[in-house]
């Protein structure tokens, strides 16, 4: 069976674009592959934030992975910060990694960008962490989105260079590109779904349905606002056709929101449960880290050989 990796940040309440652009397939990878999932809460760093938040974020996060219907006994389900190999091994890969590789990273371009007052040295290195997480365990596939193809390209170059100096000690991971629809904003189309801009401009998986319902009544209408709702509708309303609701807008902004209020209602129900459980939360991290652990551990003692420590 092959073993895929994956992980999401802590950075904010989950909106359906963070649900359709990665976490609705975990359930399905655990059919298919031995799989990793982790809450990167390491790479979260690399951007604006309040201490005082993070760790009730990542909590958070977790709570919501467990109720969307995460088995944490069919998988290994981890918090990044857990396994000091990781930052480990990424020093081993900083060593191997011409500055050139990381300076061709239009991630880092596109993120600088964002918040020029902290261009960060852990967002200029992102990448090689990205690197160790996914070597350490041997990943053979990486779901990602195009834009992330690159990170993975730069993952596969960096196992050749150690593997070449070092001998063979890594696999070379594929991409697994994942089609991930395009979810706007609600207020600015042209823009995607994002927790850092207005509340009104997005749907939390936590919103109740009146809330719901309010966004999406007052969602933005115009060409791309129409596009955006429907392609909203082609997930969430059953039997969608979008000709049926031609000059029909307030009938497609009603369909739509009781489709998302009732496709997310079990996990609001469930969220509520596992809130009331944060000792059980915390318990289920330090099982699956303690499952990495073994992994990573072993990979590591290869890895010190390799380069000369031991």
């Amino acid at each position: 069976m092959k073993t895929i990796l994956t992980g999401i940040q802590p950075s904010g309440k989950l909106h359906i674009g963070n649900y359709l652009g990665t976490l609705v397939n975990w359930k399905k990878y655990i059919e298919e592959y031995n799989c990793y999932f982790f809450i990167a809460d390491w790479h979260s760093l690399t951007e604006d934030y309040d201490p005082k938040e993070k760790k009730s974020q990542i909590i958070d996060l977790a709570t919501s992975i467990l109720a969307l219907g995460l088995d944490p006994d069919k998988c290994v389900f981890f918090q990044q910060s857990d396994l000091s190999e990781h930052t480990e091994l990424c020093w081993y890969f900083n060593c191997v990694t011409p500055v050139s590789f990381l300076e061709r990273m239009t991630q880092f371009k596109d993120k600088s960008a964002k918040q020029e007052k902290n261009i960060n040295m852990g967002l200029f290195n992102y990448p090689v962490l990205q690197a160790a997480d996914i070597l350490i365990y041997d990943a053979d596939l990486v779901p990602v989105g195009i834009d992330q193809v690159q990170h993975i390209e730069l993952s596969r170059e960096i196992a050749r260079l150690f593997n070449n100096r070092f001998g063979q000690t890594f696999k070379s991971p594929e991409p697994k590109l994942t089609d991930i629809p395009k979810v706007m904003s609600l207020t600015h189309p042209d823009k995607k779904m994002s927790k850092s801009d207005s509340e009104k401009s997005c749907i939390f998986l936590s919103d109740e349905s009146g809330v719901i319902m309010d966004k999406i009544k007052k969602a933005t209408a115009d060409e791309a606002g129409l596009e955006n709702l429907y392609r909203l509708g082609e997930i969430f309303i059953p039997d969608f056709n979008k000709a049926n609701y031609k000059e029909q807008n307030a009938k497609l902004k009603t369909e739509l929101a009781k489709g998302i209020a009732d496709h997310f209602a079990d996990f609001r129900a469930k969220r509520k449960e596992w809130l009331a459980k944060p000792d059980e939360i915390q318990k289920i991290l330090e099982k699956g880290a303690k499952k990495a652990r073994a992994i990573a551990g072993e990979k590591m003692i290869e890895v010190r050989k390799k380069v000369g420590l031991v």
